[in-house]
């Protein structure tokens, strides 16, 4: 691959090969003005692509040396020849999608790329395949060797949110709420704001219990864990103010840059709600910038050329532009 340019280097892989995500990587490398914002490496086979392009009705400008307005296709010639059926969850669609964001995270390992893009993939599929790990991010975190604290961030226009916890049970849930894991939260989201171009980040604060617990009536999480993780968070300097009643906080979402919500879902419903179309997951407090489109992999419309581009292109956005201040920030220190 060649040297280190001003531009982020950005490995993409299509996701999914059973759902959409091959047509929406395909449409977004069409987009001229992508290849100029980045130097992209498309992690899949020649006929992966050439299928994708068809199915999505565009063409894809490719140069073996990597330039300006030319996308790099790294085909490592491994693609199998047992047809993947679209729309259907199968061991085959989740180990080859795995295939290629291992060779994403090697890329990323070997210093040659700051930023992954990987379109939707599909959870049960990718369990098949061989993925232990409860989600995406814990897989990459260990791909990586990366210990240190890791949050799924969501990103809709301006506003983004972590959480405390993820994909655990709801049972789980109050377990793992603690101080710690509070502050935790607020610093990594705090970062990547910082990361994002926001110079002075305003976080709230989430309350886990109905009402705010109510001063305890409904619950004392608000009182024993998330008040002194956000006092702790303020008392290392960051702008951070709750907890909030979850079922109101994002009616003030104009007063913060980021909301800490305590559960997976406490955020994501407010977000979809917000604006579907356009959300974006980044796998947030790994040492590469990875992000993705914050939606499924829609096998009811897989090659139905209906698939809105919106999250992908927002994804790519994203990614860009936290690697390129992260890059801008190594070589101010330089």
């Amino acid at each position: 691959m060649a040297a280190h340019t001003k531009r982020p280097r950005l490995a993409l892989t299509l996701g999914d090969p059973a759902g959409v995500g091959p047509e929406l990587g395909a449409m977004l490398l069409a987009v001229e003005a992508n290849l100029h914002k980045a130097e992209v490496y498309i992690l899949a086979s020649a006929s992966e692509l050439e299928a994708a392009c068809n199915d999505a009705g565009v063409a894809v400008a490719l140069s073996d040396v990597p330039k300006p307005g030319f996308a790099t296709l790294l085909d490592d010639h491994t693609e199998s020849t047992e047809p993947i059926l679209k729309g259907v969850v199968s061991e085959a669609a989740g180990s080859r999608a795995m295939h290629q964001l291992r060779r994403a995270v090697a890329l990323a390992n070997a210093g040659e790329v700051e930023a992954i893009v990987f379109t939707p993939l599909n959870k049960t599929s990718l369990h098949l395949g061989g993925m232990d790990q409860e989600d995406e991010l814990r897989w990459f975190a260990q791909q990586l060797s990366y210990e240190g604290t890791t949050s799924e961030l969501n990103v809709l226009d301006r506003l983004w949110t972590a959480r405390v916890t993820s994909h655990v049970s709801l049972k789980e849930v109050a377990e793992r709420v603690n101080a710690r894991a509070v502050t935790a939260a607020i610093q990594l989201l705090h970062d990547v704001l910082r990361d994002s171009g926001v110079a002075a980040p305003r976080i709230g604060v989430a309350a886990l219990n109905p009402h705010n617990g109510e001063n305890g009536l409904f619950g004392r999480e608000e009182i024993d864990e998330i008040a002194p993780g956000v006092a702790t968070a303020r008392e290392l300097g960051l702008d951070a103010s709750g907890p909030f009643p979850s079922d109101t906080i994002f009616l003030a979402r104009h007063k913060f840059d980021g909301i800490v919500t305590q559960y997976h879902d406490q955020g994501q419903i407010a977000m979809k709600l917000l604006g579907f179309e356009g959300g974006v997951t980044v796998q947030g407090g790994l040492p590469v910038v990875i992000a993705t489109p914050a939606h499924g992999t829609a096998f009811d419309i897989v090659g139905t050329g209906t698939v809105n581009l919106a999250s992908t292109q927002n994804a790519f956005d994203v990614a860009v532009a936290v690697a390129g201040r992260r890059m801008a920030s190594l070589e101010a220190q330089r």
